[in-house]
Order: C-alpha cells, then sequence, then structure tokens
C-alpha cells in the first residue's frame, strides 16, 4: 500500500514538474541551425556527382564526418538506439512520466537514482553544454533544466528531427562522434549499410562508450534479446563486437583518391568542396599509374603522374599526382611539377609552321647530319636510334618522332618565334630568349608541367581554341578561351598523330600507341632518359602521362613507348569502354589531294592540305638538283688542340645526297670527289669550301675559320636520347 501511495505520489510530482517545465520553456536553436552548424573533423573532396573522392583531417580534437540525414541511417541503428535508451519515444512529449516516476519512487525508496532520461533529454546537453554533467556528479538541478529543455524541443522539432541530430552528435566511443564516424571507423560501412548485429553494438556503446570486449558484448546480446523479434544470433553480435573493437590495430581507412588535389583545395574553415573528378575514373587512373610504376621500378623508375581533361569543358575528370608510396617523395605533385618534355612539343612545332604556310603535310625535310652553329658551339642533333633516313615528308618527320628535321625546321622557323608561340599555349616555363634555347628548343630543352602539355594538346582537339583546364565546376561560367590554331591546322597535326602507318618508321606497327578507335597521340623522352611522356586525345577527352623520377635521376632503358604509353593506353581503353569515342571530322577549309614523291622517298598516297597550299600535280615538287654541304657548318670555327698530335686531328667534309658527281673546293683548290667523309687536316686561316659540278659551277659554299691552339667548343645533342 505504501508503495503505491509513493508511486502515485512520484508521478503527480512528475506531471506537475512537466507542466510547470512546460509552460516556461527556454530559449533554443531551430533544427536547421544545429545542423547548418556541424562541422566535420575531415574535410572532405567530393567528385562531379557528390561521393567523396579524399579527406583532409583538419581538428584532431574528435573524428566526426559529415552530418548524416536521417534517412541514409540504417533502419536497424534507428530501431537499436530506440529500443536501448528510449522505447517509449514515439509516444511521450520530451519526458519519460513512467520512467521519471519509477526514478523519484526509487529515490524515495533509498534505491539509487536511476536517469530516466529520454532521447530528448539527451539531445538537451548536447546543445546546450551547461547542462551536461559537472565533474562527473549529476544534478538534480541539471536534470530539471534538461526536463525542460526537451518539452521545449519536442514542441518545435519533430520526431525525426530529434533523431536524426541525436545519431550525429552522440559519442560511440573514444573520439567517434556521430553515426557516420562510428560506423565507418568501426565496420568499414556507410551508416546506410549497418546490419542488425552491429547496430546493437553500436547502441550498446551508446550506453559504455568505453566498455571492455566482454561487458560490450553482454550488453548487445542482452539488447538483442530485447528487441522484438530477436535482431541476430549471439555469434554475430560476437563477432561485430570484434570488429568495433578491433579498429586500433587496424586504423582508419581515410578515402585519398585525389591527396594532392585535396591539399590545394581543403583547408579550414572550407569543410567540404566538390571538384569535377569522376571517382570511378580516378580510382582506375591511380591504380593503372601505380601498376605500370611498379613493373619497370628495377629500371630506376619510382614516380609519375596523370592528367585526364574533357576537351569541350576544360573539366579534369582524374588528376593523379603521384603513385603514392612507390614514390620517391610523395608530397610532390607531379602535375604541376616542371619537367624536361623531349619530343612532346614537336606537334607545336610542326603547327605554327603549317599555319605560317611554310611546310604541309607532303613537304620534304632532310633527316641527313647536322651541325648547327651556336654561342655554345657546334649544335649535333641525332634521331633517337641514331640513324638518318635521308628524305622524308613532314608527315613522316613528325609522325615518327625525327629529331633532325624538327631542328631544321625550328632553324627555319626562328627559335625566338617558336618560343613566342609556345607562349601563347601558356608554357609559362619558357621564360628565356629562343637564343638562350636555340634549335634545341624543338626537341624539348625547357621546362613543362603535365598541366600545360596537357592543355596544349587539347587545343588542337578543340580546332585550334586554347583554355585552362578546370577542377572547380564552373557552372554557367565558361572558361575564357582563345584561338591559338585555325581549325585547318589543328586537323593536320591531329590527323598526323593519329597517322599509325607514318608513326610505323620509329615504333612499328604494334605498340602501346595503336587504339582500336580514333586517337592522337605523341610522346616524348627528354635527355639521360630522366622523363617520359606520352600525351593524346580522342574526340572527347585528352588524356596525359609522366613517367620519372622527381629527384631528377635517370632512368634505365624507359622510353616514352615503354614507360608512359601503356599508362596512357589503359586510361584511353577505360574511357572509351565507358563513354564511346569518334573520329574528328575534318573542317572547313582542308582540301585532300593524291601525291606522290620523286625517287620513291615514300609510297603514294591520299594527303590533307590547308586550302590554298595544295600541289598543282600529284606530284609533290623536290629539287634535289643542288646538294648542300653538311660538314663543317657556315661560319664554324675551329681551335687546333695543342695536346693532341697534329697529324692525328682532322676535320670532316659532308655533302648531302645527290653529291657523289661533284668535286670538293677547299681555297679554290680541288681536293677531290665529295663521296663519302672526306677528312682533311687542318691549317689555321679562314676558308672556303664549296661543292662544285662537273662544269665547274658552285652548287654549295660555307665558310669556316681554323685557330691555333685552342680546345675545340662543341655542343652534343640533347636530343640522341630524345624521342
Amino acid at each position: 500500500m505504501i508503495r503505491r501511495l509513493i508511486a502515485a505520489s512520484a508521478l503527480a510530482c512528475a506531471a506537475l514538474l512537466g507542466a510547470w517545465f512546460a509552460s516556461t520553456p527556454p530559449k533554443l536553436p531551430a533544427f536547421v541551425e544545429v545542423r547548418a552548424r556541424w562541422r566535420p573533423s575531415d574535410a572532405q573532396l567530393l567528385d562531379r556527382h557528390g561521393d567523396p573522392i579524399d579527406e583532409l583531417r583538419i581538428d584532431v580534437h574528435g573524428r566526426r564526418l559529415a552530418w548524416t540525414p536521417l534517412d541514409e541511417v540504417s533502419p536497424a541503428v534507428r530501431d537499436a538506439i530506440i529500443a536501448s535508451e528510449d522505447h517509449r519515444f514515439a509516444t511521450h512529449h520530451g519526458v519519460d512520466l513512467r520512467a521519471l516516476a519509477g526514478a523519484i519512487a526509487g529515490g524515495l525508496e533509498g534505491r539509487r537514482f536511476r536517469g530516466a532520461s529520454t532521447i530528448t533529454m539527451q539531445v538537451a546537453p548536447m546543445l546546450d553544454g551547461s547542462l551536461g554533467r559537472s565533474g562527473g556528479k549529476r544534478s538534480i538541478f541539471r536534470k530539471l533544466r534538461q526536463i525542460q529543455t526537451a518539452f521545449a524541443i519536442e514542441r518545435q522539432w519533430s520526431k525525426d528531427q530529434i533523431l536524426e541530430a541525436y545519431v550525429n552528435l552522440v559519442a560511440f566511443r573514444g573520439e567517434l562522434q556521430g553515426i557516420a564516424a562510428a560506423s565507418r571507423v568501426m565496420f568499414g560501412k556507410a551508416p546506410h549499410g549497418v546490419d542488425r548485429a552491429e547496430a546493437v553494438v553500436l547502441a550498446a556503446l551508446v550506453r559504455s562508450p568505453n566498455a571492455r570486449a566482454a561487458a560490450l558484448t553482454r550488453r548487445a546480446l542482452a539488447l538483442s534479446a530485447a528487441m522484438r523479434p530477436a535482431t541476430s544470433e549471439s555469434a554475430e553480435v560476437q563477432r561485430a563486437v570484434g570488429r568495433a573493437l578491433g579498429v586500433r590495430s587496424r586504423g582508419f581507412a581515410r578515402v585519398a583518391l585525389a591527396p594532392h588535389l585535396a591539399s590545394r583545395m581543403l583547408h579550414a574553415p572550407q569543410y567540404s568542396a566538390r571538384c569535377t573528378l569522376d571517382a570511378g575514373l580516378q580510382r582506375f587512373t591511380a591504380e593503372a599509374l601505380r601498376r605500370h610504376v611498379a613493373e619497370v621500378r628495377d629500371r630506376h623508375v619510382d614516380d609519375g603522374a596523370v592528367l585526364v581533361v574533357e576537351n569541350a569543358t576544360g573539366e579534369v575528370w582524374a588528376y593523379v599526382g603521384g603513385t603514392g608510396d612507390l614514390s620517391s617523395a610523395q608530397f610532390v605533385d607531379g602535375v604541376l611539377a616542371m619537367r624536361q618534355p623531349g619530343s612532346a612539343l614537336k606537334p607545336f612545332l610542326y603547327a605554327l609552321a603549317i599555319q605560317s604556310r611554310l611546310l604541309t603535310p607532303a613537304s620534304i625535310l632532310e633527316d641527313t647530319p647536322l651541325e648547327l652553329p651556336e654561342e655554345r658551339g657546334l649544335y649535333r642533333p641525332l634521331d633517337y636510334d641514331r640513324q638518318f633516313r635521308g628524305l622524308v615528308s613532314m608527315r613522316t618527320a613528325l609522325a615518327s618522332s625525327l629529331n633532325i628535321p624538327a631542328v631544321r625546321t625550328a632553324d627555319m622557323i626562328g627559335a625566338e618565334s617558336f618560343a613566342r608561340h609556345l607562349r601563347t599555349l601558356k608554357f609559362d616555363g619558357i621564360v628565356e630568349s629562343g637564343d638562350y634555347y636555340g634549335a634545341a628548343l624543338a626537341l624539348g630543352d625547357a621546362d613543362v608541367s603535365l598541366w600545360q602539355i596537357v592543355a596544349a594538346y587539347r587545343a588542337l582537339a578543340n580546332r585550334g581554341v586554347w583554355s585552362e583546364p578546370q577542377i572547380a565546376p564552373a557552372g554557367d561560367r565558361a572558361p575564357a578561351a582563345r584561338r591559338i590554331y585555325d581549325p585547318a591546322t589543328a586537323f593536320l597535326v591531329s590527323d598526323i598523330l593519329a597517322d599509325r602507318a607514318s608513326r610505323s618508321v620509329t615504333f612499328g606497327l604494334e605498340n602501346s600507341l595503336a587504339t582500336r578507335f580514333w586517337s592522337a597521340v605523341k610522346t616524348g623522352t627528354s635527355k639521360d632518359m630522366r622523363d617520359n611522356w606520352c600525351i593524346g586525345f580522342t574526340d572527347r577527352f585528352t588524356v596525359g602521362v609522366w613517367v620519372g623520377n622527381f629527384s631528377g635521376a635517370p632512368m634505365r632503358d624507359v622510353s616514352g613507348i615503354t614507360g608512359a604509353a601503356p599508362i596512357w593506353l589503359d586510361v584511353m581503353n577505360y574511357l572509351h569502354e565507358r563513354f564511346g569515342s569518334g573520329e574528328i571530322a575534318p573542317p572547313e577549309g582542308v582540301v585532300a589531294r593524291n601525291v606522290s614523291f620523286p625517287k620513291s622517298i615514300e609510297s603514294p598516297r591520299r594527303e590533307w592540305f590547308v586550302a590554298g597550299t595544295e600541289p598543282d600535280s600529284p606530284m609533290a615538287s623536290l629539287d634535289d638538283s643542288n646538294p648542300t654541304i653538311l660538314s663543317p657548318a657556315p661560319a664554324m670555327t675551329v681551335a687546333i688542340d695543342p695536346d693532341i698530335p697534329r697529324e692525328l686531328q682532322r676535320i670532316a667534309f659532308e655533302a648531302g645526297p645527290g653529291s657523289d658527281a661533284l668535286r670538293w673546293n677547299l681555297d679554290r683548290k680541288d681536293l677531290g670527289p665529295a663521296r663519302g667523309v672526306t677528312l682533311w687536316p687542318p691549317a689555321p686561316g679562314a676558308h672556303t669550301l664549296s661543292l662544285v659540278n662537273e662544269s665547274g659551277r658552285t652548287v654549295d659554299t660555307v665558310e669556316f675559320k681554323v685557330r691555333g691552339a685552342m680546345p675545340v667548343a662543341e655542343v652534343e645533342t640533347a636530343g640522341a636520347n630524345a624521342e
């Protein structure tokens, strides 16, 4: 009888307290304000679809992930939380009066006072820290204020909003706050993927965040049994406890698909940023780069980078700045690092020559020994395979990446003109005058980044229009664009880079540049194989790959065709299979003509021309009746070495093709036939060397000097290792 009176009194007391507190509501933030104030501890970089692509820890005081809407939380979690913390949550108005009366009655009888806190009452101190415990002790006054705040919350918030705030704000274990961090760290899942066994473990942790395995298992099993129907088997719960508590040894698997980009775009107070990357492509590209670099690590290769840009929009779809744990310098961004491009600059040289109407794809160029006088001495370029092919068309010279024709073209255009042209393509590393680089600029004797060179190749794919690639979504803002080439020029260069047959002179028909769909591609290898590149495009995407070492150390027997090209091919095949691709159509302003070449230099073919530059007849014109002197170079100065016996010192006289019937004439004295190489013992003074025909007519003349005891200044080519 007495116990019933105590219970009735406690219930009446609880009701009176509830009515009084409900009549004096405290000031309370709106639910939308609470959600807006939420700050995750890890800033997230989101891809074009809104999926996390990288994370960066910016708050070390706790681990919180993005706010999780209630409809993205597993129903099993919601059921387990309610069953554990507040099984009458759906029916009370902030305070469970029956539970509160029981707690008061127990206190009056001398039993330990139970909190009887509802989920809403637990949310109250999450919103106002002064309502929590002080020094680990309970306070009756604070409990009363919690009750007051709970009534206010229930009047202003919906039940779903209260439960959503609870699962996001509650601490689960250690530094883990919120359902997103708890499910991700403990079970490697998003909140919507948590199963029933894992849900009861998470709910049990709310009541005992620091419980040991045995105690946590007992509580989780008891909660599982109390739920109707039982949520899971005992073995499943025990395994879930093991996974949850084993997280320390497993570590936290942070999403890290674009660390270099994340470090640029994520910084406090910015807790989230969206980029144009595609998570699926980014993951595939990073894995392809890492796999291929691992295959050639025994050849002194540690680093690489890949950039994928959509042609039409300029949006970056993949940005892989390094090889991760394989890298010699993981924090260096290979997309922005300045390196030497080797032959990868040749398309822009020939594009300038075509646009200036100096060359056509059928123009004949010499691939013969060459010496160019420069301030530092003689520049002697060599092809990658150190062979000479005589006369070749411009199409073959570019597609097969022949060095000497490129150097001759650069000399014809002028190094300063070419350098100025590259600067219009935003190769900002080319800061010196053209004379500083000389004709070697055609072979990549300058510093460029993967970002810059991909943007330049994309201009070819976009019919000559250049614009800066975009990492952040542009929205309605179109990036500023500039026309660099007319559409006809861009098409001709693209068509040459897609020509598998013309490429075969150097690379053969079967290699990593050969795709089963239309694609234009060029490789490059710098001096001593320190860098190699492969950049190419389809009608939709431009893909660039760099492979090398951030330290600048040379690789061993790794060229663009063996180092970067296999990665490029994998990415291109992935893009084609996922998005498809088509051929770039000829624009207005180009015409096709059948051409033949004299002396069977190359096989007859149908060739593209800028309108107005096509030949009048099928026979491409070539005046081969005037061979030239290849060595010595005009205005060359040679010094006799005093440390070498005079009888062992010689100067080589060499003429180009068609000189077999001609003779050498030095200072008006006959030296004999001009067949092969003539070795002449140097004599100090100024000399005039001429090629003369049978009738005594001079075909070509050069003047050079020989000095006494001075060392010979010679500059050997940097292009011998460039393709």
